[in-house]
């Protein structure tokens, strides 16, 4: 099989039908979207489609890229651009295969296929039996094209693993920033294109699609098992970053009629285990995938910035200023497709009115073990580069004001639970996501009125738009607190701790330092504020 020339991947059409086709699909005006069986594989399916594009048909400038924003490529042009990595992508057959190591491993002990999902249970939680919530034994019979969509998966998110198994080039659990149309039953051609870079933009060389610094499976593997082996970003040509490739791994195919456990199709061709070799390609130093933003210690300008990545919590308006724009002194970058796209908005009105969302999604591990998988959409708006910090201040302080009244909600609620609340161990991330989650409309539309005012002093929110947001923070910090912690009423002593909570609450919300700071700021003294 090989993956740019066979049918594999699922898609879904615009009247709600899915079909598997090849990747050359992507280029019909019928396909809105993929269809994978797993939220992680249909981001890969993304990152994977992109690299793909950037790859064999980036756009030389602007104008490049809006012709082909606006007009999708024939199917001819599409598959023509496709055959020049037909080499590189092929998953069955001698090799060089598709993200496996360039040697077959034989000497190698066989691993059940699952342990490819980066959710299954390690060796230790099987033996201990501690796998309680995510079984043993999940996808332990693949298709060949799900194996592949796993194995990529397992490298662009690749946790640490042990030994010599290592991390990701974005290290483990790395955050994906896409750019999506406004309009979600948009082809799935313009959301991918959105995020395809033109070469005036990022300026790199020609590749040479034939070596091992653009595909690392079509030579031998770089091992890490000695010190100075390390690749870093001059080491390969800048299109190795999405496909780099930290972890040995060999399939091993299967013949006969089965079902996918993924998939739950039935197959000719299977795999149920693979070989591995630990000391795969270490990536280090400074690298900037296109697709993920970065953040460093502007106190620290020689340091290496490092990739966001999933946190418990999910992904919330609190980081969101952090994947959009980038601060003035760089120590806060979004990723370099969001910087591409306010390139092209400032001169393709096309792109202004399209108004955008950003997608971002991202594994959230804990060393080898994953807590989660989050993702969000949420609205991009197009600010002029000479005015992105004025706003990034802006929008600080509503986060500021937000993040501030959470604490302080959570920390009235462990205290009307617990006699001692300081010394309470426990996960209250909930709490917090609560709030996010219910505070983020009344949060984008500050955002927005904000940017709306323009000529208003220093894209300052007006006094009563200013009142609105605070009046929400200060109502939902209030029915939280009444959800949880006045959800049952118990003893007279406990109520009246809880009243005491409340009050503390109540008036940290009213004359609270960053209360009082907000309300000044925007002069909305003289103006009814109560909870």
């Amino acid at each position: 099989m090989n993956l740019v020339q066979d049918p594999w991947l699922p898609f879904k059409y615009r009247d709600g039908t899915v079909q598997v086709m090849p990747v050359s699909a992507i280029a019909d005006p019928n396909v809105v979207d993929f269809a994978l069986p797993r939220d992680d594989f249909q981001g890969a399916a993304y990152q994977f489609t992109i690299g793909l594009l950037q790859t064999v048909l980036a756009p030389e400038d602007k104008g490049d890229w809006q012709e082909l924003f606006l007009e999708a490529p024939t199917n001819s042009k599409l598959q023509l651009a496709l055959d020049s990595v037909e080499h590189a992508f092929n998953c069955t057959g001698p090799g060089p295969l598709f993200m496996q190591d360039y040697d077959p491993l034989d000497q190698c002990e066989c691993t059940t296929v699952s342990a490819l999902l980066i959710e299954a249970p390690g060796e230790n939680g099987v033996k201990k039996n501690t796998d309680h919530f995510i079984k043993r034994g999940i996808g332990s019979t693949m298709s060949v094209a799900m194996a592949n969509m796993a194995l990529f998966t397992l490298l662009i998110n690749a946790p640490s693993g042990g030994a010599g198994n290592r991390t990701g080039l974005r290290g483990g659990g790395p955050l994906t920033t896409l750019i999506l149309p406004n309009d979600l039953e948009a082809p799935l051609w313009q959301k991918l294109w959105l995020n395809v870079i033109n070469r005036d933009f990022w300026r790199y060389d020609d590749p040479d699609l034939h070596s091992g610094s653009v595909f690392p499976w079509l030579a031998s593997t770089k091992t890490s098992d000695k010190a100075g082996t390390e690749i870093f970003a001059p080491d390969v040509h800048p299109l190795h970053m999405y496909w780099a490739m930290p972890r040995r791994v060999r399939l091993i195919l299967d013949t006969g009629n089965t079902e996918c456990q993924i998939s739950g199709e039935q197959v000719a061709q299977s795999v149920s285990v693979y070989r591995a070799k630990n000391y795969g390609g270490n990536y280090k130093g400074q690298w900037q995938h296109p697709l993920t933003p970065y953040k460093g210690d502007p106190k620290k300008p020689d340091e290496d910035s490092l990739p966001l990545k999933g946190q418990p919590g999910g992904i919330t308006y609190k980081t969101w200023n952090v994947l959009l724009y980038s601060s003035s002194e760089g120590s806060q970058r979004c990723a370099k497709n969001i910087q591409h796209y306010y390139e092209l908005c400032s001169g393709f009105p096309v792109m202004q009115a399209e108004f955008p969302r950003l997608w971002a999604f991202a594994y959230d591990m804990d060393n080898m073990k994953a807590r989660g998988w989050y993702s969000n959409l949420m609205p991009l708006f197009s600010i002029e580069a000479k005015y992105q910090n004025t706003v990034l201040v802006r929008v600080k302080a509503l986060q500021q004001l937000a993040g501030d009244a959470l604490w302080q909600c959570r920390t009235q609620i462990k205290s009307a639970w617990f006699e001692r609340p300081g010394d309470t161990k426990g996960d209250f991330s909930f709490i917090d996501l609560a709030f996010w989650q219910r505070s983020e409309t009344a949060f984008f539309v500050a955002v927005e009125q904000l940017i709306a005012n323009e000529h208003e002093p220093a894209f300052l929110l007006t006094p009563e738009q200013a009142k609105t947001w605070l009046k929400a923070v200060r109502d939902l910090a209030t029915d939280l607190f009444d959800e949880y912690a006045l959800a049952e009423l118990g003893t007279e002593r406990s109520m009246a701790k809880k009243i005491k909570s409340r009050q503390v609450l109540t008036k940290w919300l009213m004359t609270g330092k960053t209360v009082k700071d907000f309300i000044q700021e925007h002069n909305i003294n003289k103006l009814e504020v109560a909870v």
